[in-house]
């Protein structure tokens, strides 16, 4: 009888101990959170001498060893003013950016007031969770204003396109409920931050996305040296080789297999290096799959993108080729990024666009900046000749761009041209287009032709009378109240 007395007490002691230190537990994390207050201003590229004016965001936010702050880089992108909020305080304190990448939409933010981080042990930075892991998922959604902790379960890890940037990184998807305002917040396990939640899919349930630990790692290492390089991009195009035709046609060995390369980047980290038609075979030692696919972890693959995006900008690329059906060794050094090897850029923050008048008509470089003119659905919206050249977004030499006329400020001078826009412009009198600064100088420097030639791909002209647009341009300035006829980039 007394040793069942004992056994008992002994077990509710377990029990009283158990039940006093979980909420202990989840009140040291829930005083980690944050609220994010962030007010933006992006450019307006439709008017690109133009904001679009203030606009007011929330997000979350999660607190790290040096009084600083981990979020979303979506939260905080076009920042121009920023507040935080601790979990349960009512203050606000101002904030300021120490450090965003907008590729893997990740951002750091701090206090200058050192009492905000007083009393609280800072979230350390853990491992990849395994697949099927449960994981806490902290944030402030919409539907309130207090802190929401939903519970879910790692159900994959492989590359997905991240929405703010459209590289594809390796991202954790999650089955616990992510709604607006949950971005920038932590994903714990064990009371370490395993991903920060970054996207959701609308028209789907509970399928969310994270920025997983290894590219929040990739993140701080990166700018140990104070200085945000990036993602390295290997700079090629490249197809499957499932096919046993393509296969013998590259004379590939039944037990090797490997990702045929179609087209190398100029000034890429390929360029010079990796040639068309060379079939990948391993990078790093990691065997390529002929679906492009490496192994990670046992049994778990994801794009061979996984090996290049591991290094850092500077770093040596070890591969195997099979070239004319000779085996070779070769050595790419990751000098470039994604952004570079990109003939239309993606999504571009924090940057005005480049612009120039010239007798009322508006020239800009075209990018997916551009193309949100035509609204969230612009892929069907906007004109197919513009939106095609996005299925082969690659420049054909370095620092090619694709000019468009976006837009004509009616004026006499420019009469009968004035429904042209948007029009891809080739050729200056005769000359062929390179980029925003080509087009610029062709315009200004041929002051001996009276005339200013603008043709397209199509062969179609816009002719305008240098004198005339000379004395018409201060009034069509005035008339729109633009203050300077090209961007500061131009000046």
């Amino acid at each position: 009888m007394i040793r069942k007395k004992i056994y008992s007490f002994n077990l509710i002691i377990v029990f009283m101990l158990l039940l006093f230190s979980l909420p202990v537990m989840a009140s040291d994390i829930s005083d980690t959170i944050v609220k994010v207050y962030a007010v933006s201003d992006p450019p307006d590229y439709l008017n690109p001498w133009n904001m679009m004016g203030p606009s007011s965001v929330t997000g979350s936010g999660a607190i790290i060893e040096g009084n600083r702050i981990l979020t979303n880089a979506h939260v905080v992108s076009d920042l121009t003013f920023l507040q935080v909020r601790r979990y349960g305080d009512t203050q606000r304190y101002p904030a300021r950016l120490l450090a965003i990448s907008h590729q893997c939409d990740l951002a750091l933010i701090t206090v200058d007031d050192p009492s905000f981080f007083q009393n609280i042990d800072p979230l350390p930075i853990g491992d990849l969770p395994a697949t099927n892991q449960e994981v806490l998922v902290y944030g402030f959604p919409m539907g309130g204003d207090t802190l929401s902790i939903t519970k879910g379960v790692v159900s994959r890890i492989e590359h997905q396109p991240y929405v703010h940037s459209s590289i594809a990184l390796l991202a954790g998807q999650i089955d616990a409920a992510i709604n607006p305002g949950n971005s920038g917040g932590p994903v714990i396990v064990d009371g370490k931050i395993v991903g920060v939640v970054m996207q959701g899919i609308p028209s789907s349930q509970n399928i969310g996305y994270m920025v997983p630990a290894p590219i929040i790692k990739h993140f701080f290492e990166d700018l140990s040296d104070g200085k945000l390089d990036g993602f390295p991009n290997l700079g090629v195009y490249m197809q499957y080789m499932e096919n046993p035709d393509i296969r013998e046609k590259y004379t590939m060995p039944a037990n090797i297999t490997g990702i045929l390369v179609n087209q190398v980047i100029p000034g890429s980290s390929a360029d010079g290096i990796i040639q068309p038609e060379d079939v990948i075979l391993s990078i790093d030692d990691s065997l390529i799959a002929n679906d492009g696919t490496v192994e990670f972890r046992a049994k778990e693959r994801t794009n061979l993108a996984y090996i290049v995006q591991k290094h850092q900008i500077g770093d040596d690329l070890n591969l195997k080729i099979l070239r004319n059906g000779e085996i070779q060794s070769l050595s790419v050094n990751l000098s470039s990024s994604y952004e570079k090897n990109w003939l239309i850029p993606y999504e571009q923050y924090e940057t005005l666009p480049t612009y120039y008048i010239y007798g009322g008509l508006v020239f800009s470089p075209l990018s997916v900046n551009l193309f949100n003119i035509w609204g969230s659905n612009w892929f069907n919206n906007a004109p197919k000749e513009l939106v095609a050249l996005l299925a082969n977004n690659i420049p054909t030499v370095e620092e090619e761009q694709v000019i468009i006329l976006l837009r004509v400020l009616p004026a006499s001078v420019n009469d009968g041209y004035q429904n042209y826009a948007p029009w891809i412009v080739k050729k200056v009198n005769s000359k062929e287009i390179l980029n925003m600064e080509e087009l610029q100088q062709a315009i200004e420097n041929d002051e001996g032709n009276s005339f200013v030639i603008l043709e397209n791909n199509s062969n179609q002209q816009i002719v305008l009378n240098r004198e005339k647009v000379k004395q018409a341009n201060p009034q069509i300035l005035a008339t729109y109240k633009i203050r300077e006829d090209r961007s500061l980039d131009l000046q």
